[in-house]
C-alpha cells in the first residue's frame, strides 16, 4: 500500500490529504516494511524540496519511524 500512495504522489505531483492519512495509519499501526522507509524518505524529501506538493494545510509532516 505505501509503495502505490508514493508512486500516486511521484506521478501526480501532489501528496493528498487522504494519502497523508493512510500513510500516518499504516506507520502507526507498523503495518510497513523496512524497505518501505527508504521510498518514504524519497517521498519526504521530495516534499520537502517542493517537487512534490500536499494538499494539507497542516506544517506538520507526519514523522519517518526509527529502525
Amino acid at each position: 500500500m505505501i509503495r502505490t500512495i508514493i508512486e500516486s504522489a511521484f506521478q501526480t505531483g501532489c501528496l493528498s490529504v487522504e494519502s497523508e492519512g493512510l500513510l500516518h495509519q499504516v506507520l502507526t499501526t507498523k503495518c510497513y516494511q523496512p524497505e518501505d522507509l527508504a521510498d518514504l524518505n524519497a517521498l519526504y524529501d521530495a516534499v520537502r524540496t517542493g517537487k512534490i506538493k500536499r494538499e494539507a494545510t497542516s506544517k506538520l509532516l507526519i514523522q519517518l519511524p526509527i529502525v
